[in-house]
């Protein structure tokens, strides 16, 4: 099939009479870059603008922005809120006895607190304490919180240790009590898991495990077809 960008007095006769679309025109990278400017010349200063920028720059807009920033800077807040929603926590804290109701009851809306309940000295709450923390700098959007039993309850009792407890908005939403809190060689993963199933993380390792899965067994059909075909060409060889 002839080349309909070709230059030919065929094709230029065929243009002609509209048969062929024009010839296309080479492209100009240099005037693609210098159009590409323009356009995002054309994007509103504003929009460039952090909170404060726009706070300073306010008085130097046009009346027909107005509607336009107000909207961009409601937007510019939202964003702020949520990073700081976000990043709120990221530790585990120690809580004292008498911050209880404030830190854990009253934590707030759209606040999930976890709170382990541990003794000094007991090697599994040393431990879930070390995972804990790790957990803590990996969901900063949720509370992590440790206290000493027996000074953040009276008289609670050590056979119940480690506790961990699962708040959200003020209500105990999970329990873990002993042994169903984990074991010694317990994996953070299990602990990831465990806590992301009460709902106060969200977690993307079934999703993870899921594709490793379907990888595993790709691979496994894969080898499977390779084998069957090497043997397949031993036979014909024979």
């Amino acid at each position: 099939m002839q080349d309909p960008n070709e230059d030919t007095e065929w094709n230029d006769a065929l243009r002609s009479f509209g048969i062929i679309p024009p010839k296309e025109q080479p492209k100009d990278e240099v005037e693609e870059m210098v159009l590409r400017i323009q356009e995002e010349a054309k994007v509103k200063p504003y929009e460039r603008m952090n909170l404060a920028e726009l706070k300073e720059a306010e008085d130097e807009f046009d009346e027909e922005d107005e509607n336009a920033i107000e909207l961009y800077r409601c937007q510019r807040v939202a964003e702020w809120q949520a990073v700081q929603k976000k990043s709120r926590f990221g530790e585990l804290a120690e809580l004292q006895g008498d911050e209880y109701v404030k830190q854990v009851t009253y934590a707030g809306e759209d606040v999930w607190v976890i709170l382990h309940l541990y003794r000094p000295g007991i090697p599994m709450c040393i431990f879930l304490n070390h995972h804990l923390g790790h957990l803590a700098k990996k969901y900063p959007e949720t509370k992590f919180m440790k206290a000493i039993a027996n000074i953040c309850i009276p008289n609670y009792p050590d056979k119940y240790l480690p506790t961990i407890f699962v708040y959200f908005e003020g209500q105990m939403k999970a329990r873990f009590i002993g042994l169903e809190c984990g074991v010694p060689d317990m994996k953070l993963e299990e602990l990831e898991r465990k806590l992301a199933k009460t709902g106060a993380i969200k977690t993307d390792l079934e999703e993870k495990h899921k594709k490793k899965t379907v990888d595993m067994k790709a691979s496994t059909i894969k080898e499977c077809s390779i084998r069957h075909s090497n043997e397949s060409d031993h036979e014909d060889e024979a």
